[in-house]
């Protein structure tokens, strides 16, 4: 196939990014797909909503307060195409790569996920998450494509739209993060998901981004995520583990307050994955 792909869109998730956003959306637009481009704007407050809307080509949806990475599901629910791909404000596609992915995504009907091979910054270092997805621990099912996954990183994925949302899409509660939560529900329900290295993206972060806060979110995500699908003896010793490798200092100490204060919230949405996906988590922790 050549020229436009009705198959595919990209859904751009943003907040107070107006100038990164604005050296990516051409990119964007330059794809030979010619991708539906859909930005949902988490109530910025620098202007990036009124400078995406002057753009022609490029569709808008501004939200009235910060949903994080849930915003991801009001683009899903806004267009049509069954495969989407996500980008952040300072991630975009290479030429072609969604093109491919529909192509996977059409051919393997149980594929949800097609995790695009992420390279960071201008010297296009591979992401660190990519090299763990590479080594390929976990069982390829049938013809599966690619390496597969239980997680994946939302500024590089294209995903089978009616598989998100019918599980719900990105939990609002998490704010920032939170994929694996969706990637174990995901995997749940039967799907697949894989890491395909021939599919490219680039994610430019603005250097030293929010770090302390960074690994505050990822010390209250990961407890949050252990205790709302593992078993509980499993919780307790991943727990131990986690805090185990943390860093002692201010940032881990505010992440397991955060933990602890959604924790009523966390014992009501609890429910334990099925065992095929205890089992794989259990194949990636001893890998």
């Amino acid at each position: 196939m050549t020229g436009p792909d009705p198959r595919v869109a990209v859904v751009v998730a943003s907040r107070n990014r107006r100038e990164l956003l604005l050296r990516t959306l051409p990119r964007h637009l330059a794809l030979p797909e010619r991708p539906r481009i859909v930005v949902v704007d988490n109530a910025s407050t620098d202007g990036a909503a009124d400078a995406v809307d002057a753009l022609p080509g490029v569709e808008l949806i501004r939200l009235e307060r910060n949903l994080g990475g849930a915003a991801r599901n009001v683009g899903l629910r806004a267009v049509q195409a069954p495969y989407v791909g996500l980008s952040d404000d300072d991630s975009w596609w290479r030429p072609g790569g969604l093109r491919r992915a529909a192509d996977l995504l059409d051919r393997h009907p149980r594929l949800a996920v097609v995790n695009a091979r992420i390279l960071v910054g201008a010297e296009r270092r591979l992401d660190a998450v990519c090299e763990e997805m590479a080594r390929h621990v976990l069982p390829t099912v049938g013809d599966q494509p690619g390496h597969p996954l239980l997680s994946f990183i939302a500024c590089g994925v294209v995903v089978r739209r009616r598989a998100v949302l019918e599980l719900g899409g990105f939990s609002e509660r998490f704010g920032i993060g939170g994929e694996e939560l969706l990637g174990w529900d995901l995997a749940g329900a039967g799907w697949l998901m894989s890491y395909v290295p021939e599919i490219v993206a680039h994610h430019h972060p603005p250097p030293n981004d929010g770090r302390p806060e960074r690994r505050e979110r990822a010390v209250r995500n990961a407890l949050w995520v252990t205790w709302l699908r593992r078993p509980a003896r499993t919780a307790v010793e991943r727990t131990v583990d986690v805090l185990h490798r943390c860093a002692r200092d201010s940032a881990t100490a505010r992440g397991v307050a955060r933990a602890l204060t959604g924790l009523p919230w966390v014992l009501r949405e609890r429910r334990v994955s099925p065992p095929h996906v205890e089992a794989m988590l259990r194949l990636l922790e001893a890998s």
